[in-house]
C-alpha cells in the first residue's frame, strides 16, 4: 500500500525503491529567500548554478550555495526571469522575461552589456514565432519554462502546485514529488536533471537536489 512521506518540509508518494527515480529527502537545498523559483542553468563547468526568480536572477556556487552574482532583471518594470542559461564558457548569463526581452549580463562584473546582437548562442526569437507562439501569451510563457526533462527515459513533468511527477517511457506515473509550502497552485517547478541528480525550485525560494536511484 502506498505511503504519504513527509520530511524536510516536503511531501512524497512513497514507492518501492525499484519504482522510484529520485531518493527523498533532497540531498541539498540553496534558499534564496522568498522569492519563487522560475527557471535553472548549471554552467558548462558544473561548479555554478544560474537561477532565475521573479525578482531578477543570481548565480550560486553549487559546492557553498553561496551567491556569487546578483542580476537584476527589468522588463518593463517587470522582474520576473522566465528563461536563463550560460554562454558556452560561463562567463555570461542571458535572462529572458514573459514578453521574450533578452538581457546579456557579465557573471564576473554583475553589469549588464548592451551589445545582445553579437551573441549568437542565445535562443533566437524567431524560433518562437516559427512556432506559431505570440508573445505575452501562457503558451509563449511555457515555451520558455522548464516544465519537462527527460533522463534515461524518465520524464520529469511539473504540474499544479509546483508539483513534480515522473513518468516512465510506458506513460506510467512513477513517482510524485510534493511540495505543501507552495503558495501559488500556477507554480510551475523547472525540472532539470545534472550529474546524478534532480533538479528543481519552489515558490518559497529553495533549489532542491535530489540524487538519482542507481540502476
Amino acid at each position: 500500500m502506498k505511503q504519504l512521506f513527509i520530511a524536510a518540509g516536503l511531501a512524497c508518494t512513497a514507492l518501492p525503491a525499484a519504482a522510484q527515480v529520485v531518493l527523498t529527502p533532497p540531498a541539498k537545498t540553496i534558499s534564496l529567500g522568498r522569492s519563487e523559483v522560475t527557471c535553472l542553468a548549471v554552467a558548462p563547468k558544473g561548479d555554478r548554478i544560474l537561477v532565475g526568480t521573479v525578482r531578477g536572477a543570481e548565480v550560486r556556487d553549487l559546492a557553498s550555495g553561496k551567491r556569487v552574482a546578483e542580476f537584476a532583471y527589468d522588463e518593463d518594470g517587470s522582474s520576473v526571469v522566465y528563461h536563463a542559461d550560460f554562454n558556452e564558457n560561463g562567463e555570461y548569463v542571458v535572462l529572458i522575461g514573459f514578453a521574450g526581452t533578452r538581457e546579456v549580463w557579465d557573471v564576473k562584473t554583475g553589469k549588464q552589456d548592451k551589445m545582445i546582437a553579437r551573441y549568437k548562442w542565445i535562443p533566437d526569437a524567431i524560433r518562437t514565432r516559427e512556432l506559431g507562439l505570440k508573445k505575452g501569451n501562457s503558451e509563449f510563457d511555457r515555451y520558455y519554462q522548464q516544465t519537462e526533462a527527460v533522463h534515461n527515459g524518465i520524464t520529469a513533468r511539473s504540474g499544479k502546485n509546483g508539483d513534480v511527477v515522473f513518468i516512465d517511457p510506458d506513460g506510467n506515473a512513477v513517482q510524485a514529488l510534493n511540495f505543501p509550502e507552495n503558495r501559488d497552485q500556477h507554480h510551475r517547478a523547472p525540472c532539470v536533471f545534472h550529474n546524478g541528480q534532480f533538479i528543481t525550485g519552489t515558490d518559497d525560494g529553495r533549489v532542491l537536489f535530489y540524487d538519482l536511484v542507481k540502476r
